[in-house]
């Protein structure tokens, strides 16, 4: 896992309680050398600071969803409206507000894990290797006019051409594709694509959309005004 922060205190106190939870942690104080470790390694996760000196995070993330569809963690130290949508904009899957409880923290990191399929098995201390991908069962293909998912190999093809989604966007599509022509509440997607367990940052979800959107067709899913989203049969 890589995580980019300037603030060394910050650096240092995140690397180590990372680490207690099993994580393998590399760390990089500004954006570009973390530019540098990212295209070097494989990391199954990143952690980006907003504010970084040389590249900024929002920077940071554009590139890495240049070439990579890594689930991508945001932080912000002032919860700016404006920095949380640019972050998002930029590609990131979720986004935390500091100060941040390592609790909280590491309940969004295994939330995206999840969506990666590389969950680590619960519990502090040793854990099961990030890296192992777990066996997934045989699925379904779904067919939506020109839309076709396979949920079994977990891949999306728009007229036959293969499109590249981040492991977000792909749960939140599977989320309305079993739900077509139902109105989805904006509350009820973030307990089950982003895992909240406590009422979330709405824009995770509109925004989110939106990249689906440009992806997949604009038409595709339809805003319920005063509800939520609705996926078209």
């Amino acid at each position: 896992m890589l995580l980019v922060e300037d603030d060394e205190l910050m650096r240092r106190s995140f690397t180590v309680a990372l680490e207690r939870y099993g994580y393998a942690m590399k760390a990089a104080a500004d954006g570009l050398t973390g530019l540098e470790l990212f295209r070097d390694e494989d990391f199954d996760l990143l952690i980006l600071d907003v504010m970084l000196p040389g590249l900024d995070g929002i920077g940071l993330c554009r590139r890495v969803r240049e070439s990579s569809l890594v689930p991508v963690l945001m932080m912000s130290a002032r919860g700016d409206g404006l920095d949380v949508v640019a972050g998002l904009e930029a590609g990131a899957d979720d986004y935390v507000v500091k100060p941040v409880e390592t609790s909280v923290l590491v309940a969004r990191i295994r939330s995206l894990l999840r969506r990666a399929a590389y969950a680590p098995a619960p519990g502090l201390g040793a854990e099961q290797p990030v890296g192992e991908e777990p066996t997934r069962s045989e699925g379904a293909t779904l067919v939506f006019g020109d839309l076709t998912i396979d949920t079994g190999g977990l891949e999306v093809f728009v007229s036959g051409s293969p499109v590249a989604l981040t492991p977000t966007e792909l749960k939140l599509l599977l989320e309305f594709a079993a739900h077509p022509g139902v109105v989805l509440e904006r509350h009820t997607l973030l307990r089950d694509v982003w895992d909240y367990g406590w009422d979330g940052d709405s824009r995770v979800v509109d925004l989110c959309v939106q990249r689906l959107r440009r992806k997949l067709g604009r038409d595709r899913i339809e805003t319920v005004r005063g509800f939520g989203y609705k996926f078209r049969r």
